[in-house]
Order: structure tokens, then sequence, then C-alpha cells
């Protein structure tokens, strides 16, 4: 089975054409391995509104899954968890936690990740660092459970248990 999802990442100095974006490449390059469909990328300045905007016309068209990089930090700029709650979804806590709970093998940094994950619609949002190495050691831990709750959110599962 195929997946949609979409991309977007945020960052100042990429939207600037400061840096390049290595967070969207290998976020995308780890869905296509996992059997998603990337349908659309986006690449946003850290601005609260132009996030929500876009989270909410990615959710509109019903991806799957709804991949955020960056923003997730404590600089006064970093807005995406307050953006994506903003939707007004459902709260998924787990899944943030456990991405926090992996990463923190990897550094005790993780704890300072204030993402999150909501359901908005029929679609998964889940907030990543904006490091590519963090974007796929985050996303790669959690991919595979993530598709059982999108066929549970799309009725195609209906008994958990296993």
């Amino acid at each position: 089975m195929t997946y949609t999802a979409a991309i977007i990442t945020m960052s100042d100095a990429c939207y600037a054409g400061k840096r390049e974006d290595g967070a969207t490449p290998a976020v995308s390059e780890l869905l296509v391995e996992s059997g998603f469909e990337v349908k659309e990328t986006a690449l946003l300045p850290d601005e609260q509104t132009e996030i929500t905007e876009k989270l909410k016309e990615f959710a509109s068209k019903g991806y799957d899954l709804i991949v955020t990089t960056g923003g997730t930090g404590f600089s006064e700029r970093d807005v995406t968890p307050e953006a994506t709650l903003a939707l007004g979804g459902r709260s998924v806590p787990g899944v943030a936690e456990a991405m926090r709970a992996n990463s923190m093998k990897y550094t005790s940094r993780a704890m300072l990740s204030r993402g999150v994950c909501v359901i908005a619609g029929k679609s998964v949002i889940v907030n990543l660092p904006g490091s590519p190495k963090a974007c796929v050691e985050n996303l790669s831990f959690v991919v595979e459970p993530l598709k059982h709750g999108i066929d549970a959110l799309k009725g195609k599962v209906t008994e958990c248990a296993r």
C-alpha cells in the first residue's frame, strides 16, 4: 500500500537562500523507502501564520502524513509547534514523546525539542527537528507505527489488538 505525504521545512536561512535545505531531501528519501509518495514540499520562513496556513492547505488535500522540519527549538523564531497546534486537531503526544526518548540515545539535547504530533482531518502531522540527521533518526523510529495509525484514521483497521 502506498501512503501520501507532504513535507514542510521551516528555516529563515534556507528560505533566504543563505543555507541549503538538507532536511527535505533526507525526509523525502526516508518516506519513499517506507512506502510513501511525497506529493508536495514547501520551504517557509519561521512565521507562525504562514506555517499554519500551509498545514491547513496540505491537510485539506487529505495527505496521509504531513511532516514538518525545523522550528521546534527554544529560539524566539521557533514557532512550528504553536503553528501546528493552532489547527485545533487531536493531539497524539505519544509520537513526539517516543521520538524524544529515542533521540536521547544520541544527545541529551533531544529533551529540548518542542515538536508535537496532531491529527488534522484525515492527516497526521509530525514535527521534526531541523537537522537532517535528527529528522531521519526521529522519523525512522516512528514511521512504521504511524502507518498503522494512518490506517486506523482512514478506517482501514478496526482491530488494534495483536
